[in-house]
């Protein structure tokens, strides 16, 4: 007993030492972005760490036992949602790459300057606090990194996506063009055709000359702003330590990842818990099944068209399957095996065993529940990142897809009845749940163990490759080959002068053979 004691005493000990400082500034008012970088704060927290949460909302139910202290940026939510209501996120199908990217840089340009003249970042920043790391996400804030310079504190990036050309170059890993979509791309496949590879390449140069010439100036003004001699943000871009990405083989494709690049996709899903009463007794009493349908949080139902929302209750109305509608607000004449809710627990629905298939507008989070759980989905991308996670799920083999603006009742309807009907596609989205499950841990323990690394051994500088730094001609030889390529037309000038001159001799003597 008295060793027991003296064990659990060292333990504490070991556990009190290895307690980090850590930031977590994540500014975005996106409610899929919030859960991500909630989900692995309260992580850090419940492991030890002391954590200090920067985020325009306050989290929820933290047990008092944690050492976890939220500054909420008051406003900088509600700003962001007043953005979005100006914007018809419906429309966004049809606007093009350049637009898509200037409106987003435009609204993370905003945010940022948002936060930094925030009083309380601005307290934050006079209070002389020290941090064992600095965790923002990638995505076009790149400004924001210049605290891990002033807290003078590892830099840890979070990825709500996959490998892609926001984050890959920062710690340079390699994204073949040939066979890795761009994530606006909407493209999916394993061979890409000479028509997508090229349309591919310009994706990925727009992007390059867009972060370049447009975004990177405005994030150093702010960099100006929050530091006067802090580095630049071509300086900070490439000083992570850790990129943590929101993906797994089991959804992404196998792609080239760097040491310092860990996949944890999913960490941010919890254990199924019981579901409210009306839900359960309307799922439970589903002898057929149940379909649940939703859009996700920035997507609007109440937004579609009328002609669509009536359509899709006239098809949906004729399932034997019950449905539950994630639905704003009352919907009048709605069928009776439809169940409308204005919010509703998303990944304990799909836990439930009557589910039968999951009706998406195809966000990363919302694909990856479905395989956690092994649901097939039918997809309507709109915008963003959802065409490309669609058309992977379609090629995955575990759900069928089509636009939003290619709605059909009748394409609608033999979608539905080919998904309920079909056992194949069940089928293909178990073998891909037991590939998620099947990990040496599971990834929110991997998100917090490799935080901790970092920190350990003072930002892991074993784990970054030399190829970030390099310049893109450097990178890819192209002054290796220019090189080369003068070398080779000089032999091949010099050679030509050479054969000149000796076919000149030959013509010389043989007049001379020819006179005598």
């Amino acid at each position: 007993m008295m060793l027991v004691k003296v064990l659990s005493i060292c333990l504490l000990l070991v556990y009190h030492v290895h307690s980090y400082k850590i930031l977590g500034l994540f500014p975005m008012g996106s409610t899929s972005h919030q859960i991500l970088a909630t989900k692995l704060m309260e992580g850090l927290a419940e492991a030890g760490h002391e954590v200090t949460m920067v985020s325009p909302y306050p989290t929820k139910n933290v047990p008092k036992h944690w050492k976890y202290r939220d500054i909420v940026l008051d406003g900088v939510g509600e700003k962001f949602e007043e953005y979005l209501e100006n914007m018809n996120l419906f429309e966004m199908e049809k606007a093009n790459a350049i637009v898509i990217m200037r409106q987003m840089s435009n609204m993370m340009s905003e945010m940022i300057n948002n936060t930094i003249n925030h009083p309380k970042m601005i307290k934050l920043t006079k209070s002389n606090e020290q941090f064992d790391a600095l965790i923002i996400e990638q995505f076009h804030q790149d400004g924001l990194k210049a605290y891990a310079s002033i807290f003078n504190c590892h830099q840890i990036l979070l990825s709500s996506v996959g490998p892609n050309p926001w984050v890959n170059p920062t710690v340079g890993n390699p994204q073949p063009v040939s066979y890795v979509p761009h994530i606006f791309s909407g493209d999916f496949s394993k061979n890409l055709s000479f028509w997508n590879r090229s349309k591919n390449l310009a994706f990925y140069l727009l992007d390059y000359f867009m972060r370049t010439f447009f975004t990177n100036p405005h994030q150093d003004n702010f960099i100006k702003q929050i530091c006067s001699d802090c580095p630049s943000v071509s300086e900070l871009y490439t000083n992570a330590s850790l990129v943590l990405l929101n993906s797994h083989t089991s959804i992404y494709q196998a792609v080239p990842l760097v040491p310092n690049m860990v996949e944890i996709g999913g960490y941010f899903i919890d254990s199924p818990k019981p579901l409210p009463k009306d839900l359960q007794e309307f799922m439970d009493n589903a002898k057929d099944g149940v379909v649940y349908f939703s859009m996700g949080s920035n997507l609007k139902s109440k937004d579609l068209p009328e002609a669509t929302k009536s359509g899709i209750l006239k098809v949906l109305g004729k399932l034997k399957q019950r449905v539950i509608w994630k639905f704003e607000e009352d919907l009048p004449n709605k069928p009776a095996n439809v169940l409308i809710k204005k919010w509703c627990p998303q990944a304990d629905i799909l836990a439930h065993p009557k589910m039968k298939l999951f009706i998406t507008h195809g966000g990363l989070l919302s694909t990856t529940e479905t395989i956690y759980h092994g649901v097939p989905i039918l997809a309507i991308p709109v915008f963003g990142d959802q065409p490309t996670n669609a058309a992977r799920a379609e090629e995955g083999g575990y759900a069928l897809k089509f636009h939003y603006h290619d709605f059909t009742i009748e394409k609608f309807e033999s979608y539905l009845n080919e998904l309920l009907n079909n056992p194949k596609y069940s089928q293909e989205v178990k073998k891909r749940s037991k590939i998620y499950h099947d990990r040496t841990m599971k990834p929110r323990e991997a998100a917090v163990y490799w935080v901790e690394y970092v920190i350990r051994h003072n930002g892991a500088p074993h784990l970054r490759v030399a190829g970030r730094n390099l310049v893109w001609y450097k990178y890819f030889m192209v002054d290796v080959f220019a090189a080369l390529l003068v070398v080779f037309g000089s032999l091949v000038y010099v050679a030509k002068l050479v054969v000149k001159k000796a076919c000149c001799r030959s013509k010389k003597s043989d007049r001379k053979q020819k006179v005598l």
